[in-house]
């Protein structure tokens, strides 16, 4: 992308770091940060991220340089977003939940010149460092992020977090200025879901800042927020609201971990208003509480679709769900759920099935569609049905694959990003996910959602967890196989069986979509982001097949559609 001209003197680069600045002005003595008995302002947050930044340049951080991390949700991680490329470098936050394996492979491709190692991650760090050095990769320079509450003689390492936090001047060596709102501000590797090989996903400033914005205004986030940190910073930069709390003067409530215990104690201590995380985190919250919260909380949800009954039961505690779609390659957020007031007046159970939905685009995007011939670039129709894949453009979509510009070219088609999603438009406009496209099931000439399947699946009582695979035919090709695991208190032995799923499908589907086959699991396998991993369950069924029954099926005018 071409840098944008600075056409007079009131032209300034966009970016997000700019929101902290304000914040320092604005809101200079209301709480930014609580962690455990540590609370910042944001007058003081805003002279920790400047002395950082200094310190930085300090040890020698140059312009484009990345600075990566591993830790959980602390003040440290939060105040890194700001300080690192508030002294011109890039910050890779790394997924705390990786193995050292796949650790090392990021750091090798990334090449950080500094890596800051929360405590508890320590033994990680070290065994990725030596997995790097062993195949001749360069370690960067370990700094050591310890417990502020921490005695002073307890911490191990000898380049300490506080330490930088408290040596930078930056009067002596000011934070670097934004040249250019194109250049890298952070640098996210996606969770390998599509493609095994490794994709650092780079966010420029203009991304970043427009992303930012244009959630707080689809989530309606007003002033004063108080947010909890029950989704990972690490994962898309904390779909942009490690900057978007601070353009609107709120409150971060850390937590190393989003344990129900942690997260409820936080809700109830300091009057949380938003918080965030994937649908898993959803199950989480409802297993854990039965009476409803003392007040109202906003919840943004994505990944996979939360099934409407789960909906339905974590709105009854108090939380207001909405739901988003979006991507690594997205900067956060592609699409949004919007609510229209109207629909309050609806039956509980279509309430949530509309809040299922992805929603329309996000605001920092150009465009979004849903085509059914990448090459024609037609787009389906608005009926709800008509399958297509998920294409976006805009300031928002990444900047880049790190060193890779085979996979850049790719990933786009005539200016648009392909997402590799597949899914329908309602006739209001709404755009609903119903797989990947390596997903969908083709089963004698007709496309099954995968989603769909598991839709109708969660609607069973004792259904705790669902995901549907492609099973090899021999006359069919391919059709459904669900892998379940059930609600605690019930049993595959005798309460619940094969035949009772099948049974109750049935009734609510189509037959060609019904599951031939049912596996009961304790529970489904994820990968780091709590994605449900398709492919293993996939692996379990490898050569396994189905006598062919005698029903019929009609022929598919979308068989055979591009990339379905």
């Amino acid at each position: 992308m071409d840098s944008l001209p600075k056409r007079d003197a009131n032209y300034v680069p966009l970016s997000p770091i700019t929101f902290l600045q304000r914040a320092a002005s604005v809101y200079a003595d209301r709480t930014s940060l609580v962690y455990g008995n540590t609370i910042f302002t944001w007058r003081q947050t805003y002279e920790r991220c400047c002395r950082l930044a200094a310190a930085l340049q300090q040890l020698g951080v140059m312009k484009k340089d990345v600075v990566s991390v591993l830790a959980p949700n602390t003040p440290a991680l939060y105040e890194m977003h700001f300080a690192v490329p508030m002294a011109g470098a890039v910050l890779n936050a790394i997924n705390t939940r990786l193995d050292a394996t796949a650790a090392a492979g990021i750091i090798k491709h990334a090449d950080p010149k500094l890596l800051f190692v929360d405590y508890q991650y320590m033994c990680l760090a070290t065994e990725s460092l030596r997995d790097g050095e062993a195949a001749g990769s360069i370690s960067p320079l370990l700094v050591v992020i310890d417990d502020l509450n921490k005695p002073e003689e307890t911490r191990i390492g000898e380049l300490h977090y506080e330490q930088l936090v408290e040596r930078g001047d930056p009067e002596q060596r000011p934070p670097r200025s934004v040249d250019d709102e194109w250049d890298a501000i952070t640098l996210n590797y996606t969770s390998g879901t599509t493609s095994s090989a490794l994709k650092g996903v780079v966010y420029s400033h203009r991304g970043a800042y427009l992303s930012t914005v244009g959630l707080l205004l689809q989530w309606g986030v007003g002033s004063e927020p108080v947010y909890l940190w029950s989704l990972p910073m690490f994962h898309c930069n904390g779909w942009t609201l490690t900057w978007g709390v601070a353009a609107r003067g709120g409150v971060n409530v850390c937590i190393r971990t989003p344990a129900a215990d942690d997260m409820y104690a936080a809700l109830s201590a300091h009057g949380v208003t938003h918080m965030c995380g994937a649908p898993v985190l959803l199950n989480i919250l409802v297993e854990a509480r039965r009476e409803p919260l003392l007040h109202a909380v906003e919840v943004l949800t994505g990944g996979a679709p939360p099934p409407a009954a789960l909906l339905e039961r974590v709105e009854r505690l108090g939380f207001n769900v909405t739901h988003a779609y979006g991507m690594t390659e997205a900067t956060g957020s592609a699409m949004v759920c919007e609510w229209r007031e109207r629909w309050n007046a609806l039956p509980t159970s279509t309430r949530a099935r509309l809040k299922a939905r992805q929603g329309v685009s996000a605001l920092s995007l150009a465009d979004a569609a849903v085509v059914n011939n990448i090459d024609t670039m037609q787009s389906v129709p608005r009926d709800g049905t008509a399958l297509g894949e998920i294409m976006l453009r805009g300031n928002s979509i990444m900047k880049e694959y790190y060193k890779d510009t085979a996979a850049t070219a790719s990933a786009f088609r005539g200016g648009w990003f392909l997402t590799g999603d597949v899914g329908v438009v309602h006739p209001d406009g709404y755009v609903e996910i119903k797989d990947r496209s390596k997903d969908v099931i083709i089963s004698g000439g007709e496309n099954i959602s995968s989603v769909d399947v598991e839709m109708a699946l969660y609607q069973h009582h004792a259904v705790r967890e669902a995901a549907v695979v492609a099973m090899p035919h021999p006359h069919w090709g391919e059709t459904p196989c669900a892998f379940v695991a059930l609600e605690p208190g019930f049993s595959c032995l005798g309460e619940v069986t094969e035949e009772d799923i099948i049974l109750f499908c049935r009734d609510k589907m189509p037959h060609f979509m019904v599951p031939r086959k049912v596996v009961f699991v304790d529970k489904l396998p994820t990968n780091s982001t709590g994605k449900v991993r398709k492919i293993e369950l996939r692996q379990r069924l490898h050569g396994c097949s189905q006598s062919a029954p005698g029903d019929s099926r009609p022929g598919s005018a979308l068989a055979g559609k591009a990339r379905l």
